[in-house]
């Protein structure tokens, strides 16, 4: 019989067959795999008459149902199939590890904060920066669930979320109070993705209630319009400092601010401008020679 009959015949593929002659062969090299993958196609999807499914409970087992769920929402639109991947897993399983981890380190001092909407519409600076975030990421996973229903790109705000939480120090009371709004309006975000984790924080930050009864908080109008931000300028790629520029800044002003700033002046004046990246709102990158 011929190989490709064989395979035909036994449902497997181009890819099926080398990785089964690696397997034999007991070689155990990823990057030649993918090597002869990319010239020859991969390995067969995941299906029942191949025998190479995935129990869901054993996956549960390892990683728990939030992860299983997280992964599952997070890896492609629901309308399409999607390849099962250990390490897509095992990504999921440590954003809630990083998720668990930032809001336990917090609890101590965020359990005891309370706000209100109206003083928070107020705020100035850093704080007003980072309530501008959470609100757009809210707004963009609000749309995304309820007028595309797209949970992917649903739970990638919310982890645009996280990363923006992560990084701010709050300085100030009304710092603090921000924060509790961008943990509480995050977890109120995965809830329904990741219910039993989002619960457990819920309860730690001392909220009354269960978080599967709460509804989502509307988009704050006035967070989402900010006059400033602040923005990195690379020189080379080099991080040299940050400029505080109108919102939605034409590029040719953030070049001359840039040229007129002691600091920063120095690395383009006198230089050519070779190229400019300019990433609105958040970076500026010069390349100069």
């Amino acid at each position: 019989m011929k190989i490709r009959n064989f395979l035909r015949e036994n449902n497997l593929s181009k890819g099926d067959n080398i990785s089964l002659l690696l397997k034999k062969l007991n070689i155990d090299d990823e990057k030649l795999l993918k090597k002869i993958e990319d010239e020859i196609g991969e390995s067969a999807k995941m299906s029942k008459s191949k025998g190479n499914t995935v129990d869901p409970e054993d996956a549960i087992k390892e990683f728990g149902a939030d992860t299983v769920r997280l992964y599952i929402l997070f890896t492609a639109p629901p309308e399409n199939d999607f390849e099962w991947s250990e390490e897509g897993i095992r990504g999921s399983y440590r954003f809630l590890n990083r998720l668990w981890d930032f809001v336990t380190s917090k609890i101590d001092y965020l359990k005891d904060v309370s706000y209100s909407r109206e003083e928070l519409k107020d705020v100035k600076g850093k704080a007003k920066e980072l309530r501008y975030k959470i609100h757009s990421c809210l707004d963009r996973y609000l749309k995304d669930i309820e007028k595309h229903y797209q949970f992917n790109t649903a739970i990638a705000s919310a982890m645009t979320l996280l990363n923006e939480l992560e990084e701010f120090n709050p300085q100030e009371e009304i710092d603090k109070k921000v924060l509790k709004e961008g943990v509480e309006i995050l977890l109120l975000m995965l809830s329904p993705i990741t219910p039993h984790i989002c619960e457990e924080l819920w309860k730690l930050l001392g909220k009354e209630g269960y978080i599967s009864a709460e509804r989502l908080p509307e988009v704050c109008k006035e967070a989402i319009t900010l006059d400033e931000v602040e923005i990195g300028v690379q020189i080379n790629g080099k991080l040299r400092g940050r400029l505080k520029v109108k919102m939605d800044e034409k590029e040719e002003n953030i070049i001359s601010m840039i040229k007129a700033d002691p600091k920063l002046g120095r690395y383009v004046n006198g230089k050519n401008i070779r190229k400019i990246v300019y990433i609105k709102n958040k970076l500026v990158n010069l390349v100069v020679s």
